[in-house]
C-alpha cells in the first residue's frame, strides 16, 4: 500500500516547517525568537474568552446548521455594515472551520478538472494546493515591486483563457503585506465578471490594513462587485488562530452547492467556537482589535527601520496584515540557507519565499511582525549579528 498520488504530490508548508525545527530547538532549552508564522500573540478578546468558558459550562452542544449559526452570521453582516459600509444579505455567509475550510468549499464548488485559476506569484502556497486537489491548474502571473507584488489588470487580461474559472486575488497579501490598489482591484473583477469568471477575493488580513487620512477603514470588494467570493477568518484580526473559525461570503446562485459541500465535508465549523464569536462585535471587543491594529503598525516600523539598518532591502513598504518580505540576494545567500542558517545559529525562525512561488522563492524572506515588540527587537539584533558575520 502506498498514499495516493495526490498525497505524494503535495508540497510541504515551509512555514510549518521552520516552526517544528524550532520548537525542537526550544525543547532543547535554546532561546528561539519566532518571526515565521502568522499568529498574532495578543490572543482571542477576553469577552471571546469568557464567551467561550461559559458556554462550556455542560450544556448540550448540538451541531449548527451546515452554513452555520444565524446569530453569527447576522453579526457578521452587521460588521460588514458598521465597518465597510456594504450590505450583505446574512444568508450568503458561510461560517467555516477557518479560512483555510472555507478556501476549500469555495474551490471546490468553482473549479472544474482541467479548470485554470489565475494567482499572483508569490501568493499563499495552501491555495495551488487546494486548487491542484481538484483538478484545477494554475495560471500563475509574475508580479514585482511595481505592481506592489500583487496582480493587476495587464498581467490578469493576459492570463484569462476560455479555460479560466476563477480569478484568485489575496489583499492584502500573505507574503508581502501588500495591498491591491482598489482601483485596479475593481478593473481585474471587471474584467473577470465580463468573461464569466468567479471573483475570489482573500480578504483575511483586510481589516488589518492601513487606514487612510481621514482614518477610514478599507473598502471590501464587495462594494464594487456584490457577486464577488470573499474569504474571511477570526484568525487574524480578531487573533484567534487556533478556534479555528472562520467565513466565506458567497453569490446567491452559488449557495446551494456551497451547503451540499459544507454538508458533506465539514457537517458544521465548531459550535462553542462560532456561540462564544459573537464577543468579537460587542463595542468593547472592536475597540481592543483597532488597538492592537494600530500596535501592528507600530511593530511595522519597528521591522522596517530594523532591516533598513542590517542592509536588507524590502522592495515593497507593506500596508496590512503583518508580513514584510525582504530581499536576501545581496547577502550572498539564497533565501532557503538564509532562514536555516539563521535558525541554527542566532536562533531566529523565519520563512524561506519557496513557500510563496517561483520568482522570488530563492531571493526573499517572510518576516511576521506578530510577535512582541520586545521579541522582534531581539530577533532584529540577532539578525543584524549574523549578516554582519557573513560580510
Amino acid at each position: 500500500m502506498k498514499p495516493s498520488q495526490r498525497a505524494q504530490a503535495t508540497e510541504p508548508f515551509h512555514a510549518m516547517a521552520f516552526a517544528q525545527l524550532a520548537a525542537d530547538l526550544e525543547a532543547d532549552g535554546h532561546d528561539v525568537v519566532k518571526l515565521s508564522l502568522g499568529e498574532p500573540d495578543f490572543g482571542a478578546p477576553p469577552a471571546v474568552r469568557s464567551a467561550m468558558r461559559d458556554v462550556m459550562d455542560g450544556r448540550p452542544l448540538p451541531y449548527t446548521p451546515a452554513l452555520g449559526n444565524l446569530d453569527l452570521r447576522r453579526a457578521i453582516a452587521a460588521f460588514y455594515l458598521d465597518r465597510h459600509d456594504v450590505e450583505v444579505d446574512p444568508r450568503r455567509i458561510v461560517v467555516t472551520s477557518g479560512a483555510s475550510a472555507a478556501l476549500l468549499l469555495v474551490l471546490a464548488a468553482t473549479v472544474d478538472p482541467g479548470g485554470e485559476v489565475i494567482l499572483a506569484d508569490p501568493s499563499y502556497p495552501c491555495n495551488r494546493q487546494l486548487i491542484e486537489t481538484f483538478g484545477g491548474r494554475i495560471a500563475t502571473v509574475t508580479s514585482t515591486p511595481e505592481s506592489r507584488f500583487q496582480l493587476d489588470a495587464a498581467g490578469v487580461r493576459g492570463a484569462l483563457s476560455e479555460r479560466t474559472d476563477a480569478v484568485m486575488v489575496a489583499s492584502p497579501s500573505n507574503p508581502t503585506g501588500t495591498s491591491v490598489p482598489f482601483d485596479e482591484l475593481r478593473t481585474i473583477c471587471d474584467l473577470a465578471r465580463e468573461r464569466d469568471v468567479w471573483r475570489i477575493v482573500d480578504e483575511i488580513y483586510l481589516d488589518l490594513s492601513d487606514h487612510d487620512d481621514d482614518d477610514r477603514p478599507p473598502r471590501s470588494v464587495l462594494s464594487v462587485d456584490p457577486d464577488a467570493i470573499v474569504i474571511n477568518s477570526f484568525s487574524k484580526y480578531f487573533g484567534m488562530t487556533g478556534w479555528r473559525l472562520g467565513w466565506c461570503v458567497v453569490p446567491e446562485s452559488l449557495l446551494g452547492a456551497v451547503e451540499r459541500l459544507a454538508t458533506n465535508y465539514f457537517l458544521c465549523a465548531s459550535a462553542p467556537a462560532q456561540q462564544a464569536a459573537l464577543a468579537c462585535f460587542t463595542p468593547e471587543s472592536l475597540a481592543l482589535t483597532e488597538e492592537r491594529r494600530r500596535e501592528l503598525v507600530g511593530r511595522r516600523a519597528l521591522v522596517l527601520d530594523g532591516l533598513s539598518r542590517i542592509g536588507l532591502p524590502v522592495p515593497v513598504t507593506p500596508d496590512g496584515a503583518f508580513y514584510v518580505y525582504f530581499d536576501v540576494s545581496g547577502t550572498g545567500l539564497g533565501s532557503w540557507e538564509f532562514c536555516e542558517r539563521a535558525l541554527a545559529e542566532v536562533h531566529v525562525a523565519l520563512t524561506p519565499g519557496r513557500d510563496f512561488g517561483v520568482d522570488t522563492a530563492e531571493t526573499h524572506v517572510r518576516l511576521s511582525y506578530a510577535a512582541s515588540r520586545e521579541a522582534l527587537a531581539e530577533g532584529l539584533r540577532r539578525l543584524g549579528a549574523f549578516v554582519a558575520g557573513l560580510r
